[in-house]
């Protein structure tokens, strides 16, 4: 249901830039003195009182230009910023490093649509074949999400990419806060240096990483998790912001392949 205080808020900006070919004739002349604007006024509201369709058909309009323009915009940031988001030189990178497609998702342990999103991903990457994945470690959810992924990002740099996968996955299924003793513990079992990683978790080169991707999330204005950015080998891309299930990912690849 659409609230009348989005009706009120989009209706002004809707009547500048929609078309009055179906306005009385009167309504369609602009107005020059304070008659003829009050000839004006009344006409429109008695249309608008005769057909109050107009002014649902009026916002849908205006929705749908906005989101147009949005869209966009989208396209031009993720072109600028091209070269960090699909090959930072930091990222792990999964799927098929060689597929015609590469998924990014900026992501967060805490998030509970990042979880919720993790299946539908993997999904896409198995059932595929063909797409590149790279994951972005964006914490925005406070100390804990902080922490996860600079454990992640450290068990990548100390262990390489294939115990960064596991802990990527096992982190997605956490319940509850992690604690150091829990960190040290998932090292360990993947036969890993748990010292060296605790360490390294707080190092600048950990830092950097985390910061860098922050800055690029700015600079694309996102600002929530989970966002996705996908790009195609001919140079077709899309920015998608928020959940998607997996059929709606399939479709965005579909679209990008042409």
């Amino acid at each position: 249901m659409i609230r009348m205080s989005a009706i009120a808020a989009t209706l002004a900006a809707c009547l500048a830039t929609t078309s009055l070919s179906t306005l009385p004739a009167m309504a369609q002349t602009a107005p020059a003195t304070e008659q003829e604007r009050e000839a004006f006024g009344a006409a429109v509201r008695a249309y608008l009182m005769e057909h109050p369709e107009v002014i649902f058909e009026a916002v849908g309009e205006y929705e749908r230009r906005q989101e147009a323009q949005q869209a966009e915009m989208d396209l031009a940031l993720v072109e600028i910023n091209a070269d960090d988001i699909f090959d930072d030189g930091h990222s792990w990178i999964g799927g098929n490093p060689e597929g015609d497609i590469t998924l990014v998702e900026f992501m967060d342990y805490r998030c509970g649509y990042c979880r919720r999103a993790q299946p539908a991903v993997s999904e896409l990457i198995a059932s595929d074949g063909n797409i590149r994945l790279i994951v972005k470690e964006f914490p925005i959810l406070g100390p804990q999400s902080e922490i996860m992924s600079r454990f992640a990002v450290a068990v990548q740099q100390v262990g390489g990419d294939e115990p960064y996968a596991e802990i990527h996955e096992a982190l997605m299924s956490w319940e509850g806060d992690v604690t150091p003793e829990d960190l040290r513990a998932m090292a360990e079992d993947l036969g890993l240096d748990a010292t060296e990683i605790m360490a390294a978790m707080n190092g600048d080169d950990v830092t950097r990483i985390l910061q860098a991707n922050h800055a690029l999330a700015e600079r694309l204005r996102i600002t929530g998790t989970p966002t996705f950015v996908m790009g195609a080998e001919a140079g077709a891309t899309e920015l998608l912001r928020g959940y998607l299930p997996l059929d709606a990912m399939q479709a965005s690849v579909a679209e990008l392949r042409g």
